[in-house]
C-alpha cells in the first residue's frame, strides 16, 4: 500500500545558486547535500532543488520533455492579509507575479508567482481549512 503523503518534491532548475537565493529569500532555511541537492525542510516533507541537465539525464529523456509550469505548488497562510505581502516578497527575490492577491470565486483570497525557474506557486488563505498547529494543511481543515 503506498501512504497518501509527498515526502519529496524536487524542482529541476537551471542555476542552482539563484534559485537557492531566491528560496532563501523568502526566509527558508537550507540545507545543502554532499550529492549536489540542496534542500529547504518544510513541515512533513523536503523541497528539494535539482540542476534541471542532471534531473534529465537521471530520468533517462531530454531536458525539454521535462516541461514546466504543468502543476502549481500551494502555500496556504492563517490570514487572508498574508497571501499580499508573501506574493510580493517573492517578487523582490526575483519572482514574477503571475496573479496579484485577490478574492476567488469559491469564498478563499489567493495570487500566484513563478520562481526564477518558471515553477508556479499559488499563495492562499481558505477559509474553510484552517492550518493546523503546526502549520500543516488539511483539506476542509480535517485532520
Amino acid at each position: 500500500m503506498m501512504q497518501q503523503r509527498v515526502s519529496l518534491i524536487t524542482l529541476g532548475v537551471k542555476d542552482m545558486a539563484k534559485s537557492a537565493a531566491f528560496y532563501e529569500a523568502l526566509g527558508w532555511a537550507r540545507v545543502d547535500s554532499p550529492d549536489g541537492v540542496i534542500a529547504f525542510d518544510l513541515i512533513g516533507q523536503t523541497l528539494g532543488l535539482y540542476p534541471l541537465a542532471d534531473l534529465a539525464s537521471d530520468l533517462g529523456i531530454p531536458v525539454d520533455e521535462l516541461g514546466a509550469g504543468r502543476m502549481t505548488l500551494g502555500y496556504n497562510t492563517t490570514e487572508k492579509a498574508d497571501v499580499a505581502p508573501i506574493i510580493a516578497k517573492a517578487e523582490r527575490a526575483g519572482g514574477r507575479v503571475l496573479k496579484p492577491a485577490q478574492d476567488v470565486f469559491w469564498g478563499g483570497h489567493h495570487g500566484y508567482f513563478a520562481d526564477p525557474d518558471g515553477h508556479i506557486w499559488e499563495v492562499a488563505h481558505n477559509p474553510f481549512s484552517p492550518l493546523g498547529p503546526k502549520g500543516e494543511f488539511q483539506w476542509n481543515g480535517v485532520a
